[in-house]
């Protein structure tokens, strides 16, 4: 009876122990935060003084989105005045602009683009700046998009940029006081490019030189070539015809995270 018993309470003690040795977070179910990216889009819809219609540039929004969606991430959309978004560059003949604009669930979102003012940036692995010459006029000044970028930044996340979409980026100053460009190497729609579509003298400013301005180490291709850069979680690109390889750049930054 005694070999019993002590079988027993070594039996009981090892329960114990191997207890004890499993943390609560091992016994509860974790849950992980959704994948979401945040990408911002201008409200602008005239090109400066010529009246011509702008917005941002449709496939500068959906050809990243194909491919972050496709790996899972959720997108929700944001504009300095929130609401419905301009759009240029409207071509439904490329499958993928003709793939989300028909998509409901984004087509609404674009349709309603929220609010800074409703937007957390916690919520967000990363920020994308998409173009459309709209962005010239309304994506530098805006302190409290600015702000959302500088967050998602600093918690780890990534910020790219496409086209004229690197507007956004040149007042985006992190929390040592410098700006988030600032010996980073990026690129975005160039002088030459300006000029080839005739808006060099239209444009409120030249964004190449904007960048440069703000102490960024500015590369670049000739007209409309593919041209993407990552430099520490800051990725941009030069032209539409870079959009989808600014995507595939943001999600291998993302799988690094």
């Amino acid at each position: 009876m005694k070999v019993i018993k002590v079988g027993i309470m070594a039996f009981i003690s090892c329960a114990i122990l191997f207890s004890a040795s499993i943390s609560p977070a091992q016994n509860k179910k974790v849950i992980r935060p959704k994948k979401k990216i945040l990408f911002v889009v201008t409200c602008h819809n005239k090109k400066g003084s010529t009246g011509e219609p702008t917005g941002y540039y449709l496939g500068e929004v959906s050809h990243p989105w194909e491919v972050l969606k496709n790996a899972g991430y959720e997108i929700d959309f944001v504009s300095p005045k929130g609401g419905k978004a301009p759009v240029d560059g409207f071509d439904l003949n490329d499958k993928v602009n003709a793939e989300f604009w028909n998509d409901k669930v984004y087509h609404n979102k674009i349709e309603h683009t929220k609010k800074p003012s409703q937007i957390n940036p916690a919520d967000y692995q990363a920020i994308h700046f998409a173009g459309g010459h709209g962005a010239m006029w309304d994506f530098a000044d805006n302190r409290a998009i600015a702000a959302i970028a500088s967050k998602i930044y600093e918690n780890g996340g990534i910020i790219s940029a496409v086209c004229h979409g690197p507007a956004g980026l040149v007042n985006i100053k992190l929390s040592n006081g410098k700006y988030l460009v600032e010996g980073k190497k990026v690129n975005g729609f160039t002088n030459e490019e300006e000029v080839a579509v005739k808006l060099d003298k239209v444009v409120p400013f030249l964004l190449e030189d904007k960048l440069k301005e703000r102490g960024a180490i500015f590369e670049k291709s000739g007209l409309w070539q593919v041209h993407v850069v990552t430099d520490t979680r800051l990725v941009t690109g030069q032209n539409p015809q870079s959009a989808k390889a600014v995507g595939e750049a943001v999600l291998t930054e993302l799988k690094k995270l």
